[in-house]
């Protein structure tokens, strides 16, 4: 004989639809984004010359933050490269900015104002230095520039930073040894191609697309400057952050007949100040691990981009928004 389930009060019944509701609303609040959590506002990401991987890397950037940072607007400006970078970001006309190691060392050494202020997000890519010369040119190594015209990258640039130290590292001064022409990338090849320029030096991730292209319609070659490393470092100060490095053969299979050309290489780091919105900061750097893969199909230095050593932003120390999310992650 079966026996009658016991009925239940409307009382439990309504207390039993409440702890439902309860465990949904918990539930929800845990799986689904809060709004308020997600940081918003505008920033200015100061990049470099505009065929230059700065602003490639800026621009493919700008599409990952549309996507993880619907709330914030990036802005991208143009720049003559890593020093005037700097002090964009000291004067407040930028936000965030891309510049090497050995430019932000040396704004510091020089005393120049705000350099205190200026705080890391993450080790991004190494810079390798080119130079580059016509295929038939009798110029073998730096000091072979003596008296030839010599694109030594604009003002503000990291290129002239470490074109000076290397033509110094090889015995030649500057500014009286050869004919110094202050022009970036974006014109570069062009005067190379039509002679009225001997040589020109690029700092930039590998392969950079404008040496790519004048590779292919013009006979050029790379002239190693992995003997300098050892007279750069004895200079100390700045100079410690060049590291001896090895363009690999295909980088530029037209311009390097099958060979690995040695050089020089810094690093470069994403920067911005004290200022800046540590959760906004913690948001952006968040966005430059994650997109590596994305952007470095497109950009193939980015895809050295590693949440390993993105700490390592030396000579400057990491944003609090940045601690964060290393912190974050850490296993």
């Amino acid at each position: 004989m079966l026996q009658a389930l016991p009925r239940i009060s409307r009382r439990r019944a309504l207390q039993g639809s409440v702890a439902a509701l309860v465990v949904t609303g918990l539930l929800l609040w845990w799986l689904l984004p809060i709004e308020e959590s997600s940081p918003r506002g505008r920033i200015t990401f100061s990049t470099g010359v505009t065929t230059g991987v700065y602003q490639r890397y800026g621009e493919l950037l700008d599409k990952e933050v549309a996507r993880d940072l619907p709330r914030v607007a990036m802005e991208l400006r143009t720049s003559e490269g890593s020093r005037q970078n700097l002090a964009r970001l000291v004067n407040g006309e930028a936000d965030f900015a891309i510049a090497t190691t050995d430019a932000v060392a040396q704004y510091r050494r020089d005393g120049l104002p705000g350099g205190y202020r200026l705080r890391g997000c993450a080790r991004l890519y190494d810079d390798y230095v080119q130079l580059v010369v016509p295929k038939r040119s009798k110029v073998r190594s730096a000091a072979g520039l003596r008296n030839k015209r010599v694109a030594v990258g604009q003002d503000g640039s990291g290129v002239r930073l470490v074109s000076n130290r290397l033509l110094t590292a090889a015995g030649l001064d500057p500014e009286r040894d050869i004919t110094p022409v202050s022009i970036g990338i974006d014109t570069m090849p062009e005067r190379l191609r039509k002679g009225t320029i001997d040589a020109f030096f690029w700092s930039g991730g590998l392969p950079t697309t404008a040496v790519k292209n004048l590779s292919k319609r013009f006979e050029i070659r790379l002239v190693p400057l992995g003997d300098l490393v050892d007279e750069l470092h004895a200079e100390a100060g700045p100079s410690r952050h060049y590291r001896s490095a090895v363009m690999p053969a295909d980088a530029y299979p037209e311009a390097q007949d099958g060979e690995a050309v040695p050089t020089v290489a810094v690093a470069n780091l994403l920067v911005t100040t004290d200022a800046a919105d540590a959760r906004l900061t913690e948001g952006l750097t968040r966005t430059v691990i994650r997109s590596r893969d994305r952007i470095g199909k497109k950009v193939h230095a980015a895809q050295l981009v590693d949440l390993r050593t993105a700490i390592y932003t030396d000579p400057l120390e990491l944003h609090e928004g940045a601690q964060r999310y290393y912190r974050s992650v850490k296993p």
